[in-house]
């Protein structure tokens, strides 16, 4: 909807545009490649000489435990320094050449084990969904039993006891359960550090069912973020680091579709259980079976995934390089991709200690101006994921759709596996746009369109009560579902993955999902209390006035990162924010006098120097993505 700029055939700007490419260029300068560590990590095999990049490798093979494959590792590190080069390289055979052919023509022709792994990852997703869901049909019925009623007794103060309950998990994550994933990757690795969580998910889903008190339930839901956090820290990391270039995006960008999708089986379990009757001794089965429910498909991934592959990344971090390759060969069409990719990622790995020894990753996250501008960036997607309302509908919608004509429980969960439906099925278009239309165009467009529907929403609460109200509220609700879906569910994961320099690659993603988690605490928390002292009609107005916010950010704050490699993202980082937001100001009326009033007013000049740019682009290879 509003590009980041155009791409002129000629430039021809005026004095403000031509400001603006005179402080991008004088600031580019100062960061330039020879001056910018983080540039070292773009590709540290370009310029090597073909002769001494083939010594380089068979050395490498015999000092690792495969020297019997010593030819095969010469000819991927050929490759991998410049991929687009394969067909003329001398050293590859026509066999050679078609297995890299077929890796662009037909990508996603992968290995069964690749997509078996993608399937733990998705049911990883899955479980994430269904722990977020479930509670919604729950607080139908454990709020009135615990004595925590929002509709009786001291009103206000059950309204904070029910947030706090139902928001106890992202607390945990926000504060603890995240900044642990990075010490449990590096002492179990992915594998297992997946398998610990996961199994936490299982046993504190159970703890849920068997509890008596507010408080028992709050402990149980604040244990089971150790089993959230860092599998949300991690299922992505590791899907990253297993796929293959050519589809990578697309693989992580599951996590967030199949976590859509189980926030719908979560509803679903809500109605499965809805009608089971209490047993002698026990109260509240239904809900106490719904809580529970989530933590069969985590005991799924407990006994599978130790047979996928472990991430090769990791073990070659342990210096188990001969294992790696083997992880390699079970994720790769043939041994050439699996050397091609082993040896990227150790020059990688070796660039990365050599530049970065000694630093605090940590504080480099915010002292160095390129990080700390991507920090920025995805702390305003992350943020705006919890605040653009979403989950206020996820953990609420069922008692949103009992205040909307005082419909039954029954049809309040109905209409919120609606809700569950739409999120998870109008995910999938952004499989096409997000690499096409972009990261930034997808939020642009859809921020809009989110804080109208939630006004739409909110509004039709003066509807007087009546199947005409409830028609509205749901219509609302499932058209913002629909906007929301393409854009702000997929995007904040997927740009903050990318987002980030390689080296300060985990510490971000921690410092990412932290944020996600903390504001997803504090909706949970205050919702019910917003809704009882602001009423519906001001609830949604508050999260419709986030998201005009959210649209403002983004155009001044978030840049374009889709199709760009390493060097491009340090020059889209450096542009210092100032020169960005003054750019994105006047883009802005540009854009909509060009592409909404169809006026003929030109084109702009490009805000980098790779856009529009005619020389030669040196995109990272094939090991690069999350290495």
């Amino acid at each position: 909807m509003f590009p980041i700029s155009e791409k002129p055939t000629s430039i021809k700007a005026d004095s403000v545009s031509e400001e603006f490419q005179k402080q991008e260029v004088k600031h580019l300068d100062r960061v330039n490649v020879a001056n910018n560590p983080n540039a070292k990590l773009a590709n540290p095999l370009e310029g090597i000489p073909h002769d001494q990049l083939i010594a380089d490798a068979a050395a490498f093979a015999k000092s690792h435990g495969l020297g019997h494959l010593t030819e095969v590792f010469q000819k991927g590190a050929l490759v991998a320094q410049d991929p687009s080069a394969f067909e003329s390289l001398p050293l590859l055979d026509d066999e050679d050449r078609n297995v890299l052919r077929r890796e662009v023509t037909h990508k996603w022709r992968q290995p069964a084990q690749l997509y078996y792994l993608v399937i733990l990852c998705s049911m990883a997703a899955a479980v994430q969904g269904m722990d977020e869901a479930v509670i919604n049909g729950a607080n139908l019925f454990f709020a009135p039993q615990f004595g925590i009623s929002t509709t009786e007794g001291d009103t206000g103060r059950n309204q904070w006891l029910l947030g706090l309950v139902n928001s106890a998990p992202y607390l945990c994550c926000a504060f603890l359960g995240c900044w642990v994933s990075a010490p449990m990757n590096k002492y179990f690795g992915r594998r297992g550090t997946i398998f610990i969580s996961a199994l936490v998910s299982f046993l504190t889903c159970v703890w849920q069912g068997v509890t008596n008190t507010w408080w028992h339930l709050f402990i149980a839901r604040f244990f089971l973020g150790f089993g959230i956090g860092p599998k949300s820290a991690t299922v992505p990391v590791y899907a990253a680091e297993c796929a293959p270039p050519v589809i990578r995006g697309a693989l992580v960008m599951m996590w967030q579709m199949w976590t859509a999708f189980g926030i719908m089986f979560g509803y679903v379990c809500d109605l499965a259980f809805y009608s089971v009757k209490d047993r002698p001794h026990i109260t509240g089965l239904n809900w106490r079976l719904m809580l529970a429910s989530a933590g069969v498909p985590a005991l799924f991934i407990v006994f599978q995934v130790y047979l996928c592959p472990e991430s090769p990344r990791w073990l070659m971090g342990k210096g188990r390089y001969d294992q790696a390759y083997d992880s390699l060969i079970r994720l790769r069409n043939s041994p050439i991709q699996a050397a091609r990719d082993l040896y990227y990622i150790h020059v990688l790995l070796e660039a990365e200690a050599e530049t970065f020894t000694g630093r605090n990753r940590f504080l480099e996250l915010f002292k160095v101006p390129r990080n700390r501008r991507a920090a920025l960036a995805s702390f305003i997607v992350m943020f705006m994921q919890q605040f653009c309302g979403i989950n206020v509908i996820a953990y609420y919608s069922s008692s949103i759709f009992s205040a909307a004509a005082h419909t039954t429980n029954l049809q309040a969960l109905i209409a919120s596996w609606g809700f569950g439906m739409l999120n998870w099925l109008f995910a999938f278009p952004a499989v096409w746009t997000i690499d096409t239309f972009g990261r930034r165009n997808l939020l642009l467009t859809t921020f809009p369109l989110m804080a109208i529907f939630l006004l739409m929403t909110g509004f039709s609460f003066y509807i007087p009560e009546g199947k005409a109200q409830l028609a509205v509220v749901a219509l609302g609700i499932y058209l913002y579902t629909i906007a929301y879906s393409p854009g702000e569910g997929p995007v904040p994961f997927t740009y903050s993955a990318e987002a980030y320099p390689l080296y300060v690659r985990d510490i971000g993603m921690s410092f990412s999902t932290a944020v996600l988690w903390f504001f997803n605490f504090v909706v949970a928390i205050t919702f019910p209390r917003l809704l009882g002292a602001f009423k519906p009609q001001g609830a949604f107005g508050w999260y419709a006035a986030w998201n005009v916010f959210g649209f403002v950010a983004i155009l001044l704050f978030v840049p374009e990162t889709k199709a760009l490699s390493l060097e491009e993202l340090d020059q889209v980082f450096s542009v210092p924010t100032h020169v960005h937001a003054a750019y994105q100001l006047k883009a802005l009326p540009h854009n909509i006098k060009k592409y909404f009033l169809r006026m003929d007013v030109g084109d702009l000049p490009p805000l980098y120097q790779h856009e529009g740019a005619v020389d030669e682009k040196h995109y990272a290879p094939g090991g690069a993505g999350h290495a």
